[in-house]
């Protein structure tokens, strides 16, 4: 599996960030092509400073990352990223392998 995870920070307005995340993000997030898992989580800070969100989505293998990153679907999700008025967001993927096996 390949993993793609965006982290969004402090957003200004964290209310108007959920509705439009949820109402807007989330359904163009889903459309992406060859899409296995979509995962949100709001951490809870163990000692340091966490995301206030964090998207991961999930992929079969390599290809079917880069393609979707290459999609129309992705542009359009990349655009609607762009609007958000967060301090930061950072995005970044790689193969995910099980260490307990």
């Amino acid at each position: 599996m390949h993993r793609l995870t965006v982290q969004y920070f402090s957003p200004t307005d964290p209310a108007a960030f959920d509705e439009r995340y949820e109402s807007t993000h989330v359904p163009l997030v889903r459309a992406l092509p060859g899409l296995k898992s979509f995962t949100l989580t709001r951490p809870r800070p163990l000692g340091t400073e966490a995301p206030y969100l964090v998207a991961e989505l999930w992929f079969e293998d390599g290809d079917a990352l880069n393609a979707a990153l290459g999609s129309p679907e992705m542009a359009a999700a990349a655009e609607d990223a762009a609007k958000y008025d967060v301090a930061s967001t950072t995005m970044f993927s790689g193969e995910v392998r099980n260490a307990l096996k």
